[in-house]
């Protein structure tokens, strides 16, 4: 007979739990889960990519109000066979991002693909990079000053 044998997460991984605390998770199995996101900025965007392995789309709400983003949604337990351990979590979940000012709420895309949603949000054109070329056709202060 082949025996399933359970290790007391706190003994395993201390730091583990207290990530789980942190983050809003109880481990009981009625509680929702905050999925992990990066915020990465290029010189057009910001691009935010939230996990979310198990939740289809359709279970995903994307919203902006008073420049907040707002993305929630549920996952459900697998419901087959009895359970013996369980560290997927499942339940609601909700991530808020404070938005730049000015940002176009019009023009912000989301893509899901591999259980990965990505969100771009165009960074206003007041806070895109200006590139400033260098001159070097004429001579320099310091050229100047030694003549």
């Amino acid at each position: 007979m082949a025996m399933l044998t359970y290790r007391d997460p706190l003994q395993t991984a201390p730091f583990r739990m207290m990530d789980a605390l942190l983050r809003g998770g109880n481990g009981g199995p009625a509680s929702g889960f905050t999925p992990p996101l990066d915020v990465r900025e290029t010189d057009d965007e910001y691009l935010v990519l939230i996990d979310l392995p198990g939740v289809s789309s359709e279970e995903v709400s994307i919203e902006v109000s008073d420049r907040v983003l707002s993305v929630s949604g549920s996952r459900e337990p697998v419901g087959a066979g009895e359970e013996q351990f369980s560290e997927r979590p499942h339940g609601s979940f909700m991530r808020t991002l404070t938005l730049p000012q000015d940002v176009d709420e019009e023009k912000i895309a989301a893509d899901y693909n591999d259980g990965v949603l990505e969100l771009h949000v165009p960074k206003p054109v007041e806070q895109q990079p200006k590139k400033i070329t260098i001159s070097t056709s004429s001579p320099t202060a310091i050229e100047q000053s030694h003549k």
